[in-house]
């Protein structure tokens, strides 16, 4: 079997399982980087090519634990799904143990500072992101249907792990997301009149409800300027705005606002789990807004959350002097 043949099939069990593009581009990546190495060094077990491909890895470009677990992932996908083959022997490789961070937290005065430098869609994504703890992925996915201004409920369809969940939508938020509604419907009318209007839709609901892709409830809530080609389908539509983006954006307004962390879309979401505990919010509620499997994943945040800090005993002397 050559590359291409490899690569090929990897791309068509990824889709058959319905993993989304970030991960195919990622794991055929390192098929292909696994398979050029295999001709370089031929010879030995299957088991002892990963683990020494892997080894190789570390050596020669010094990488993360993170991504050496990405890497092996995708071989072991590679060998179990695609090949069908079972490494029976590797289980006594010792996956690289990822260093405990704790997240990066924004004051509710940063917060403010930061969103006071973004503007339009830009504004009201971050706003999202930190006023209903959404992941980036899950904003930029939203559909006109997933909004309920009446109930004040975002609902999001297939978060990480394939879970949906309702979330809150800020009554701040109630009338900027309606006007942006309003713009999705003008443009959905001006499409739909030049009959070019199709939206992507999940899975094979295209082919069970033909006409849903021309349907206002079922487009982007967040749609890109211009419409561009599909890298699967090769499909030309109007797909919703890149994470890019909206990283981007941050990161200008970031350094606009003079705040010195590391700040990402994803801050906003660390921050809109931490200002809730901090405000009294149980940790069980936090887990289910942020769609946490497990509530050890959501503790993380009492570690950074202020009321949880003990009272230093310099402050405590200086009190009593």
């Amino acid at each position: 079997m050559d590359i291409h043949q490899a690569l090929t099939m990897t791309r068509n069990t990824i889709r058959f399982r319905h993993y989304s593009l970030k991960t195919e581009r990622s794991y055929v990546g390192w098929i292909k980087r696994y398979c050029l190495y295999c001709q370089r060094h031929p010879e030995g077990t299957s088991e002892a090519k990963i683990k020494g491909f892997l080894g190789d890895l570390v050596e020669t470009r010094n990488i993360s634990a993170a991504t050496q677990n990405q890497a092996l992932n995708a071989i072991v996908f590679f060998y179990s799904q695609v090949l069908t083959i079972d490494l029976a022997d590797f289980s006594d490789f010792s996956r690289a143990r990822k260093p405990r961070r704790l997240p990066v937290v924004m004051s509710t005065g940063e917060v403010a500072s930061l969103l006071g430098h973004l503007s339009g869609q830009n504004w009201l994504m971050s706003s999202l992101l930190y006023g209903a703890g959404l992941r980036l992925t899950e904003c930029l996915q939203l559909r006109v249907k997933d909004i309920d201004l009446s109930r004040r409920i975002i609902m999001v369809r297939e978060g990480k792990g394939k879970k949906d969940r309702a979330v809150m939508l800020p009554t701040s938020l109630s009338i900027p997301l309606q006007m942006q509604l309003e713009e999705v419907a003008r443009i959905h009318r001006q499409e739909l009149a030049a009959g070019i209007s199709d939206v992507e839709l999940p899975y094979a609901l295209a082919r069970k409800y033909p006409n849903a892709a021309r349907e206002l409830a079922w487009q982007w809530v967040f749609p890109a300027r211009k419409r561009s080609t599909c890298p699967r389908t090769g499909a030309v539509r109007r797909h919703h705005i890149h994470d890019s983006a909206l990283q981007k954006a941050v990161k200008i307004a970031a350094r606009a606002a003079k705040i010195s962390k590391s700040v990402g879309p994803h801050t906003l979401r660390h921050s809109f789990a931490t200002h809730l505990l901090e405000a009294g919010e149980t940790i069980r509620t936090v887990q289910e807004l942020l769609g946490h499997k497990d509530v050890s994943t959501t503790m993380i945040y009492t570690h950074v959350a202020c009321q949880h800090m003990a009272v230093s005993p310099l402050d405590r002397l200086a009190v009593n002097s």
